[in-house]
This record gives C-alpha cells, structure tokens and sequence, in this order.
C-alpha cells in the first residue's frame, strides 16, 4: 500500500526541483472506490481520486498500482500541486514505484506560477532528470482568443536537473509574436527556483554619439553561496572596447563590493582608460563599524561618457564609527580628487582626516541635558610653499573642544521656557601659512562663548475637520563680537533654513562662528485634516545689535545666503502634503521689498497613472560661493502609465539663465507578466574640456520565467476576453 502510494507522487516529482527523496509520511488517499486484490497485490482506485502526502496533492480519475511489477498507472486528467508551487497536468502516466523512472503523456508543468512547459511526452530518469519532448516553454499568459505569446521558445527536448536546478535546451528557437527571432543549438537557463547561477544577464543595446552602437551583454558568475562577479564585454562600432566587471562578497562581519572597467578607445589620448569604485563595511568589534571607499579613474570625462558616474569630485575614504544612546566616537580620512577644469587638485586639501568624540549626560546640579565635544581635524595640500599661490598651499591641523548645556521648564499655561550656555574652543597650526603678512595669523586659540534664552508657546486647537497647531518662538543670543581672522576654508556655503533659525551659529564648520548678540524669531503653523492632508508654515529673522559683516567675504559684496546685515532677510518655508502621494515643499528667502536672494521648490505627485517629480532652484550671484551670475534651473523626471502594459517616461533639465536645455531624454517601457522591454534616448548638452554633447539611445529587453528574480505584477498580467 505505502509503495502504491510514493508512486503518486513521482509526476510531481518530475515538477518540483530535488523531489527525488522519497518520504515516509502517511498518505491520505480519497476515492469514490478503492479496491485491494492480495492475491495479485492490485490497488485500484477510481472516481474523482485524490492523494494527499507531504505537501504534495495528486487528483486523477484512476490510480492503479501493480505490485508484481511495482509499476503505477495513472489516468488522467491529472493535477498534481506542491507546497513550492510546482504544477503538473497530464493525461496519461505510467510510473515506477521507486520514483525514479516513469512517463507522462500531454503533459505541462508550471514552475513556480511563472514558467510554463508543455511537452507531448515527460520522461522521468534516475530521480533527477525530466525529459520533456516537442516542448514550447514561455511565462505568458495565453487566452483563447489569441493562443499566440509575446514570446515562446520551442525546442527538440529539453531536460530538467532537479539537483543542479537547471533547464537544458536542444534546437531551440525563440518566438516573438509568433516569428523566430533567435536559434541556439544548446542552451542553458536555469528554473525558476534559482535565485544565483552563472550564465549570462539581460543585455542592453546602447548607442553613443561619441563611441558608436555597442551591445554590453554581461555573464554572471557565482563563487560559492557568499561571493559573484559579473564581466561584462562591449564592443563598439567606432572601435572602443570595454571590459567591465563587478564582484561581491559578503563575510561573517561584512561586504564588499567592487566596479570598475578597462576601455580601449579612439575618444581620448590615453592608451587605456579606466575606472575603480569599491566600498565595503565591517562590524570590527567593541560595537564599532569599519567602512572603505575608494574612487579612481584615468582621466576626467570617462566616467560621464561611459554614463558610470556623473561625479565631478572623487572622494577616497576609510573610517570607523560607533554610536551609542549617549555617545559617539568616530575618524575618517578622505582624499579628495576634482575632475572640474576650474579646479587644482594641488591646491585644493587632497587629503582631510577628522576625529570626534561626543558624550552627552545630565548634569547632577544643573539639569537638564550637558553635551562635550573633542574634534581634531587635519586638511594637507600638495602645492609648496610660492608667493603667488597666496595661501593656496596651507596645510592646517585644528583642535576643537566644546561643552553645551541646555535646561527647559514647562509653565501650567503650556508655555516653554529654555536656557542655554555653551562654549567652543578651536585651536590652530598652521604650515605654510600666507606669504603676506598682512593677511597672514599666526597659530592661534579661539574661545567663543553663547548664552541664550529661548521662550515658545506651542498651542493647539482640535476642530470637527482638522487640528491646528501654532508655535511662536523668540530666542535671545548674547556672545562676543570680534574674532580673529582664521581664513575660511570649511564654512564658505552658508544656508539659512528651518532647520537652524535658532541655533548658536549657522556656519557649517569652526573656520567660522556666528558671532554678534542677536534675536531670533520664528513661528510654525501646521495644519492637520482629517481628510488625510496637512499643511505646514515656518516664518523666521533675525535681528541683530550691529552688522559686523561676517556673512560677506571679499571679494563678494553681498551674499545670496540672506543672513548678512543687521537684520536678516524673511525666511519662509511651506509644505503641502496629500497623503503618500503629495508632496509641495518650497523655501523662501527675500527682503522687505520682496526681492528674493533664494527660491526652492520640488514636487512630487504619484497616482496609479502617473508620477512626476519636479524642482525649480533661483539662486541670486553669490561671488563667495563661487556663483558670479544668477541661477536659474528647472528639473523634471516624469512617467505616465498610457495603458496597462505601456509606459512614456521623460526627463529635462532647464537653465533659464543662459535660455537653454542642459539635459532631455524620453523613454518608453511595455511590461507583462512574461517581458519588459525599455527603450530610451537622452542627451546631454553641456560641455568641457573632457566631454562634449552627445545622445545616448539604450534598449534592454527581459524576459521572465528564469531565475527567482519577477518582473511583473498583478497589475501588468494579461487579461483575457470573455
């Protein structure tokens, strides 16, 4: 009886990859009638037949086991399902009661709700391998009134390893809409349960003004269960060839990754061009995190031409962090490499080295919340002391140690009162300090003091259709006015928003501290429906006791930042948020007359049709910034669902300075349950002394079925009519 019973299961077997153990669970077995011949060792069972064991479940109209022969006969229609979503239909089935050999007539087998195979006849040998013969396989959806798949593959026979998880095809033609497009005399992909195998990717098709078409068709390989590379050839039809690879591993206390290509090319002088990017992360013990990056490249416009990487700054580091609830200790070492023409790596700091360490406690006497700070911070440049570089060849190594301190008492009214103190002393060596004395200092201690005093009034009023909340805030800043003059090198992009209205000093570095007594004022007012959308508004200035002109620097005369003066420009900052699908931020800087120093803006809007996201950035000339005329810039990436299966996608970005398109491009995708095809065209029209103009075109097609990897949702299946 039991060996009438694994025989059952050998169809679904021959579906499910490494079926080829048998099990010794009791079988259920369902039947209108069941009829058992000792003398013969005969099992028949027939009528709406269903078995059920291990996860496996078999319904046929008759079962038949023969035990003299030990072989099992099974008449169909059969199904057959598994607990890996394996499906097997079938008409016919004559089976060995070991499971290892058997044959199954007008079968089709359905991996894991993606591939479909149909075969004339299914062979099932030694327990691994299924042989299927006259097979079409494909992962689309067919309806009766168009039987035809947007694509099939039709082979001579096609075996299936269920230990290696493997699908081996002989004479084997891929039909698109029908027509043969591809022949391969062999070919190996493997089933869907693979989630890593060596074989070849999804090839891209890219056409560049400047290198030609080429086709990158990348191969996988795997190193075991924690290690891969992926090599990629591309050819072009203007001679260039390229050699890109990929390789991962991931360790007990890790993982790396490294990129990189090799490229002989006609579209520079260099003999070879090339490029490395690697990172990794390490856990390297006492809770503390290791991280590395490291950037390369031959030559300033490969990168961007070869569409890798549209950085213009390479950074090089290796640090290590921990974090705690009440403390922080972390360094890093950067180098720095530019690749703009404006720029001299031997006078920029190449190589910039930080350590800190923060302890944050609650003082025993005081109260509330004291925070101490130690950071060193080193830059080195390569340039050698010249008296025309004035300075630009300075190497300085500073010392910092702060203490903060910060108490808050809450009236009955709701009302917030705060008080704060802190003080930062930065200490500095100088090598190679400004040839002009003039404009040179010596090494030096800075000490600055802050005191402040902070009151805010949070109120909140709760309504049948939304609350609201309004918070006034007024902060009183007391510290010194003067303070030696450090040249600037860490603090020159000062931005003035609501994240640092009431901070001690809204420099982003210690070159520079704001100094000066002050007012800060500000209020937020949000706005929450019930309806599921809010509204949020932060209005802030300063006032300050007198303009000491810290926020210019020569030889600007003004600054885009809004802070400069004895009081500073409004600042107002909006957003309007729908749910998860809208999203309008702007900020806002500008004067009593409305004239606007910034504007920023950036949109997002999702729906089941379409998304877009848009931003628009007006940034008044700012020669300290290194912005000698005003920008303007428009950004937009959008993609609009035309249908169910077809998809527009575009890109532009605007200067309206200059009134010309600095970028477009426009793509179209078809996505089913079986394929997706991407097909796009960009170009880029700004230029230099390493890159010019030029248009990309790239086409990638995908197919499903192979690999654990999906590509499709519910959302793209095929429907059929009727």
């Amino acid at each position: 009886m039991r060996a009438a019973l694994f025989g059952l299961l050998l169809a679904a077997s021959a579906a499910a990859p490494g079926f080829g153990q048998q099990s010794a669970d009791t079988a259920s077995l369902v039947a209108d009638n069941v009829v058992f011949t000792s003398d013969t060792q005969q099992l028949s069972a027939t009528g709406n037949v269903e078995i059920l064991q291990d996860g496996v479940r078999l319904r046929a109209q008759s079962i038949t086991y023969d035990g003299e022969t030990d072989t099992l006969v099974v008449t169909g229609p059969i199904y057959i399902t598994d607990r890996s979503n394996t499906l097997v239909a079938a008409e016919f089935a004559q089976l060995s009661g070991d499971l290892r050999d058997g044959v199954l007539k007008s079968a089709r087998v359905v991996y894991a709700r993606q591939l479909q195979l149909a075969a004339a006849e299914v062979r099932r040998t030694e327990g691994r391998y299924t042989q299927l013969y006259k097979t079409v396989v494909s992962s689309c959806h067919i309806c009766e009134s168009d039987p035809v798949p947007l694509w099939e593959i039709r082979s001579k026979r096609v075996v299936h390893d269920a230990k290696e998880r493997q699908l081996y095809f002989s004479n084997a033609t891929l039909r698109v809409m029908g027509l043969p497009v591809f022949y391969a005399p062999y070919l190996r992909l493997p089933d869907p349960t693979v989630k890593r195998a060596n074989g070849f990717l999804v090839p891209e098709l890219r056409s560049n003004g400047d290198l030609g078409v080429g086709l990158r068709t990348p191969y996988f390989f795997t190193l075991g269960d924690h290690a891969d590379i992926t090599l990629t050839p591309w050819l072009t039809t203007k001679g260039a060839r390229t050699l890109e690879a990929r390789y991962r591993q991931k360790f007990a206390r890790g993982e790396i990754e490294i990129n990189g290509a090799v490229t002989d090319d006609n579209a520079s002088s260099l003999d070879t061009r090339s490029y490395l990017f690697a990172d990794g992360t390490f856990a390297v013990g006492a809770g503390f995190t290791g991280k590395f990056d490291v950037e390369l490249v031959s030559d300033p416009g490969y990168l961007l031409l070869y569409d890798y990487s549209d950085k213009d700054r390479l950074d090089s580091a290796i640090s290590v962090e921990r974090a705690r609830r009440d403390e922080y200790i972390g360094a890093e070492v950067i180098h720095y490499k530019s690749l703009r023409d404006s720029e001299n790596n031997r006078t920029l700091p190449t190589i910039v080295g930080d350590a800190t360490y923060v302890k944050r406690f609650s003082p025993s006497y005081l109260g509330g919340i004291a925070t101490l700070t130690a950071q060193a911070h080193g830059h080195y440049r390569r340039a050698d002391t010249d008296p025309t570089n004035e300075g630009l060849s300075r190497d300085v190594v500073r010392v910092t140690t702060s203490a903060e301190w910060r108490r808050d008492w809450l009236w009955n009214n709701g009302m917030l009162l705060a008080a704060e103190g802190a003080v930062f002393i930065d200490g500095y060596k100088i090598r190679q300090p400004r040839p002009n004395p003039a404009l040179a200092f010596d090494d030096t201690v800075e000490v600055t003091p802050y005191a402040a005093l902070e009151w805010r009034w949070p109120m909140l009023r709760q309504g049948a259709k939304a609350n609201h909340l309004l918070e006034p805030v007024v902060q009183l800043v007391v510290t010194k006015d003067n303070r030696d003059g450090i040249d600037n090198e860490d603090s020159l992009l000062v931005e003035f928003d609501e994240a640092n209205i009431f901070e001690f000093s809204r420099f982003p570095g210690a070159d520079r501290r704001e100094q000066g007594s002050r007012l800060n004022i500000g209020m937020t007012y949000t706005r929450q429906a019930h309806a599921g959308w809010s509204l949020g508004l932060t209005v802030g200035r300063i006032f300050r006791d007198e303009d000491l002109g810290q926020f210019v620097n020569a030889p600007a005369t003004a600054t885009s930042s809004g802070l400069d003066g004895k009081s500073s420009d409004w600042l107002v900052a909006a957003q309007l948020k729908v749910g998860e699908r809208f999203d309008l931020i702007n900020r806002a800087i500008f004067d009593d007359e409305f004239s606007f120093a910034r504007n920023e803006m950036r949109l997002g809007w999702t729906t089941d049709t379409y998304q877009l996201a848009s931003t628009f950035a007006w940034l008044e000339a700012d020669a300290s910034e290194g912005r000698l005329i005003d920008t303007s810039e428009f950004a937009f990436e959008g993609a609009y669902r035309v249908s169910r299966h077809w998809t527009l996608l575009s890109e532009l970005r605007y200067d309206f300075v200059d009134d010309r398109t600095t970028e477009a491009g426009f793509g179209i995708s078809y996505q089913n349950e079986c394929a997706k095809m991407d097909l796009s065209v960009s170009r880029r029209f700004t230029t230099s002394t390493s890159v010019s103009p030029t248009t990309d075109l790239n086409l990638s097609v995908q197919l499903a079925g192979f690999g654990a990897r999906g590509i499709g949702g519910a959302s793209f299946a095929r429907q059929c009519n009727g």
